[in-house]
């Protein structure tokens, strides 16, 4: 119980710490987030350099290969992408183009009138999703906004929790 309640004062610190300096906290993620994936890519190519074996390198080729890419957007992420607004807008993306899938899918089928309804507000709701996916990649400060707040919310939560 003590833990969840110390769990709880720091989501809201943190996430008092995204509002107040939602530029610094987005590009300390995009740091964190890329030397993450730079030690991944690394640790992937010494294992592919290890694990290779005269008669079968494709295995070790994979990892090799594998480890240059996540390498290389680690030094994306660290100098150059933002990395929370790059990683959520991908997934309003991919969301959003679902969402809109479905809701055409959904159309096409005409099983009731129910479900065209719904497939309407399905279709809706990709578009929504997409808008904020754009939304999300060029405005990173207001996402780091949002999340702050999410933040102080769950922190508020955990501390209330018996």
């Amino acid at each position: 119980m003590e833990d969840t309640k110390s769990i709880g004062l720091f989501t809201i610190i943190i996430g008092l710490l995204f509002i107040a300096f939602p530029m610094v906290s987005t590009e300390i993620i995009s740091i964190i987030v890329g030397l993450s994936l730079l030690f991944f890519g690394i640790s992937s190519i010494f294992n592919g350099i290890n694990i290779r074996k005269p008669e079968n390198t494709t295995y070790s080729n994979i990892f090799i290969i594998i480890g240059l890419i996540v390498a290389i957007f680690g030094f994306l992420f660290i100098f150059y992408i933002d990395a929370l607004s790059f990683l959520i807008g991908i997934q309003f993306y991919l969301i959003g183009f679902i969402l809109i899938i479905l809701g055409i899918t959904g159309l096409v089928s005409r099983m009731s009138s129910i479900s065209v309804f719904t497939s309407i507000l399905v279709l809706i709701m990709g578009i929504v999703a997409i808008v904020l996916a754009a939304f999300a990649m060029t405005q990173p400060i207001y996402l780091a906004i949002i999340i702050g707040a999410v933040l102080i919310i769950e922190g508020i939560a955990l501390l209330l929790s018996d």
